[in-house]
């Protein structure tokens, strides 16, 4: 991709467009264990995201792996569907802020395995699915194993934005920087929308949300800047 000029240049599978505007909506991708188990259950048992996939775990036991403010959120929300939610976090202490711990660890459903990390999940996606995992105790290498009906994980997110890199004013994280209020990139006519500009909310509405913002702004710059 080449924006460095209007009219942009977008190769695809060897054929280039021209384009007066583009509107990015690239998202982001879960960060992920990296383990065979954890593909092979996704969906049947795992899954990156309770606020999608919480109700189907009602009065069931729960793990949600991260120490960050979005696994204590995230932990705090799925108790409204699960029986019990273990935080498995492979330190000591969580580097979430103070006010998300207390309101985490301060709920009766929420429990904390400190010290561990999964390194295997169990079950079979067409047998019923993740029946348990297999936990490290990062102090002393010790294995256990742990039955439970799902695995969330909340260990952070990576904006696809590799693309953009070096073109775009991109934050620390990643994540594409917009104009306040706006979808606006570093680049005029260059919008971005959805994940790939928010780390915050992460979700399907509000991803809609400013891709209708993202359309409008674009509708508005072509009206203004024709390209002579």
């Amino acid at each position: 991709i080449d924006i460095s000029s209007r009219p942009f240049k977008v190769n695809t599978g060897g054929e280039e467009y021209l384009s007066e505007s583009i509107i990015i909506s690239t998202g982001a991708t879960a960060k992920l264990l990296g383990l065979e188990s954890e593909t092979k259950l996704m969906g049947h048992g795992v899954s990156a995201c309770a606020t999608c996939d919480g109700f189907f775990f009602k009065d069931k036991k729960v793990l949600i792996v991260g120490g960050g403010d979005s696994a204590m959120e995230e932990a705090t929300f799925l108790t409204k569907f699960a029986s019990s939610v273990s935080i498995v976090h492979r330190r000591d202490e969580f580097r979430a802020s103070k006010i998300m711990q207390d309101r985490a660890l301060n709920n009766p459903k929420i429990d904390v395995i400190w010290n561990a990390t999964i390194v295997d999940m169990l079950g079979e996606p067409g047998n019923g699915g993740l029946t348990g995992v297999i936990m490290k105790n990062t102090l002393t290498g010790e294995t256990s194993k742990l039955n439970c009906d799902g695995v969330f994980m909340a260990i952070g997110h990576k904006p696809n934005s590799e693309l953009f890199s070096g073109k775009l004013d991109l934050d620390e994280n990643g994540y594409i920087q917009t104009e306040p209020g706006t979808t606006k990139t570093s680049v005029p006519g260059i919008f971005a929308s959805g994940d790939i500009q928010d780390h915050v909310y992460r979700q399907a509405v509000t991803a809609a949300g400013s891709g209708c913002m993202a359309a409008l702004d674009a509708e508005h710059f072509l009206d203004n800047n024709p390209i002579e």
